[in-house]
C-alpha cells in the first residue's frame, strides 16, 4: 500500500498541494466554471472537504488528459464496443466525468483480463499435462502401504 493511502485528506493536501488554497486555485484552472464566474466557484470549494477536493482534482485532471467530457465519452463507447452507436454515446455523454471515468477503467481491466487470460489457461493446461506425465512415469507401488487387514467378529459378540 502507498504511504499516501494512510494519510488524512488534511496531510495529503498540505504534502502534494502546499493547502487548501492552492488546491482549490488549481482545481478551478482546470475546471471549466461554466455559467458562475470563477470567484464564486472558488469561493464554494473552498468550503468542500478536503477529501472531495482531492478526488475532484483526479477527476478533473484525468478528463482534461482524456480530451474533455465528449472524448471521454466516445473513448469510453468504444472501449464498451459501443462506438459506433450514436445514442449510447450520446447517453455516455450525459452521465458525470467519474462516472465516465470509472466505466473506462472497467472496460479496460475487462479487455486487459482478456487479453492476458489465454496465455494463462495455456500455461496451466501445459502445467497440469506435464504433472500427468510425471504421475503415469511414477512405478505404481512406490511409496503405497499394504492396506491393513480386516478385524472380523471373534467370539458371540457378547462382553462378560
Amino acid at each position: 500500500m502507498s504511504v499516501a493511502l494512510n494519510k488524512s485528506p488534511l496531510a495529503r493536501v498540505k504534502d502534494e498541494f502546499g493547502g487548501k488554497d492552492k488546491l482549490v486555485d488549481k482545481i478551478v484552472g482546470v475546471l471549466d466554471a461554466g455559467d458562475e464566474g470563477k470567484d464564486v466557484l472558488r469561493k464554494r470549494l473552498l468550503g468542500v472537504a478536503n477529501g472531495k477536493l482531492i478526488r475532484l482534482f483526479s477527476v478533473a485532471t484525468r478528463t482534461k488528459q482524456a480530451g474533455g467530457h465528449d472524448k471521454l465519452a466516445a473513448t469510453t463507447a468504444e472501449k464498451l464496443k459501443h462506438g459506433k452507436d450514436k445514442d449510447y454515446v450520446a447517453k455516455l455523454g450525459d452521465l458525470s466525468d467519474a462516472r465516465l471515468l470509472d466505466m473506462l477503467g472497467a472496460a479496460e481491466r475487462a479487455h486487459g483480463d482478456a487479453a492476458n487470460a489465454a496465455p494463462a489457461a495455456a500455461a496451466k493446461a501445459a502445467k497440469a499435462k506435464v504433472a500427468r506425465a510425471a504421475k503415469k512415469a511414477a512405478p505404481a507401488t512406490k511409496g503405497k502401504k499394504a492396506a491393513p487387514a480386516t478385524k472380523g467378529k471373534a467370539g458371540s459378540g457378547k462382553r462378560a
